[in-house]
């Protein structure tokens, strides 16, 4: 343009450029955002733009800054200085008015292109930003973008979104938000490379998911109802989670969550075996306390899936460990008729063995001590562990292919059962308030000649 010395008699057009990028810091909050608005049309990169770079780095250094020392901003009451303290705000209808001082750079900050955006998250985790608050913003710029963008342009933006958020402390995402993304990218096609990020992420905060998160239709041409395959995924992201420890307790959470979901997809008419099999071994058997949720389902499941042969079968009585299920739960497969004789014997086999390791306490506790009148008591109850071992004897005596007198005798055995539980219980809690009473009575006798002198 030949603005040069000699012509204007003055700096030229580089040398008042410079100068200007000099005092960049004196610059306004909206001049910033109206130059970046300005220039990332005209430059495709911020590589590619001195005035751009800088621009954007007074950004974030502005953010940092006023996100820590101011209450409430507003973008109209900005002055010379870059940004003044303000709880007026621009107007009734703007949501700047409802974010806390951590967060009200998001609304302005929405002029970005999503490449600027990009630039920005990097940038802000080397500056150690909080990343709770990176996270929310990038949800409230993938929804506040989304309605108006093309298809494409939606894909590239939940899949940058799934970049930005895998680089962050996965504990500072909201699994909520998490769930959010995934049903729309779900619709999308997205990359495989950002799919399986985001699978990762929520595998790694299954244990904070509720059941509606995980009941997804499955994909297009899938027969079943919900998509088993992407839980599976889940599951074993959960297992294999390198940035979080697998704990008992989360363990155990992520169980109950389980036999919830193979509640809701076992009336599934068109679930495979291999599919529910597939939930119900996804966990180890430390994770659950109890089967009875498992046994549950299962028992739908078969009610509902009759036409399985007689292996299919098996692997599925296989899953239910009988030891974890309750006098109740056990009762009710010595009767169920969905369930093999095999099973029914196991089921009792485990309710005797139950009662063996209870009568063992009870004798644990009368080697101990007791008072005449509750030996005595136990005497004449003596002969319950006797009984209890031949209920397994005498059960296994009947040919198991005449499956309804089996189930006749197994019903009775089980009432007995259920009866010398109920003795040995009362047993130990007589016994325990017995030997309560005389450390007690002893631990008075001790105290007593203290109190004499």
């Amino acid at each position: 343009m030949e603005m040069n010395n000699s012509v204007s008699g003055s700096q030229n057009l580089m040398e008042q450029t410079e100068k200007s990028l000099q005092e960049i810091n004196d610059w306004t909050w909206s001049e910033l955002l109206m130059i970046i608005n300005q220039c990332q049309g005209l430059f495709p990169s911020v590589d590619s733009s001195p005035i751009l770079e800088k621009c954007m780095d007074s950004i974030i250094g502005r953010i940092s800054l006023y996100s820590e020392s101011s209450p409430c901003l507003s973008t109209s009451s900005l002055d010379s200085s870059g940004i003044r303290v303000s709880c007026d705000s621009r107007s009734t209808e703007s949501l700047k008015s409802s974010f806390s001082r951590a967060t009200w750079w998001f609304e302005d900050l929405l002029v970005l292109s999503l490449d600027l955006v990009e630039m920005v998250i990097k940038s802000m985790v080397l500056q150690k930003f909080d990343n709770a608050i990176i996270s929310k913003f990038l949800m409230y710029y993938q929804k506040s973008k989304f309605y108006t963008a093309t298809l494409d342009e939606k894909r590239k933006l939940v899949e940058t979104v799934i970049d930005m958020l895998y680089i962050l402390d996965w504990n500072s995402v909201l699994c909520k938000s998490l769930f959010e993304i995934l049903r729309v990218a779900l619709s999308l096609n997205i990359s495989k490379c950002s799919r399986n990020k985001l699978e990762s992420m929520i595998g790694s905060q299954l244990d904070q998911a509720a059941l509606d998160n995980l009941l997804i239709p499955s994909p297009h041409g899938m027969a079943h109802l919900y998509d088993i395959n992407l839980v599976l995924r889940f599951l074993k992201a959960f297992l294999h989670d390198g940035k979080s420890q697998v704990t008992s307790m989360r363990l155990k959470k992520v169980a109950r969550l389980m036999d919830l979901y193979m509640g809701e997809v076992a009336p599934d008419p068109c679930l495979k075996p291999s599919k529910f099999l597939a939930l119900a071994v996804a966990l180890p058997d430390s994770a659950r306390d109890s089967y009875d949720e498992i046994y549950h389902a299962t028992d739908i499941y078969l009610e509902v899936h009759s036409g399985l042969s007689e292996e299919e079968k098996m692997k599925i009585y296989c899953v239910l460990n009988c030891e974890k299920l309750s006098a109740e739960a056990r009762n009710h497969l010595s009767q169920n008729k969905k369930f093999s004789s095999k099973s029914a014997v196991k089921a009792l086999k485990s309710q005797q063995l139950k009662l063996k390791s209870l009568l063992q306490g009870t004798n644990n506790l009368k080697g101990n001590g007791g008072s005449p009148s509750s030996l005595g008591e136990m005497r004449s109850r003596g002969k319950t562990n006797e009984a209890g071992e031949q209920i397994v004897l005498y059960a296994s005596k009947f040919e198991l292919s005449d499956s309804e007198k089996l189930r006749a005798h197994l019903q009775g055995m089980q009432c007995r059962v259920m009866e010398l539980e109920k003795v040995c219980r009362k047993m130990q809690t007589q016994i325990t308030k017995i030997m309560k009473s005389r450390v007690s009575s002893h631990s008075n006798a001790r105290s007593l000649p203290k109190l004499c002198s």
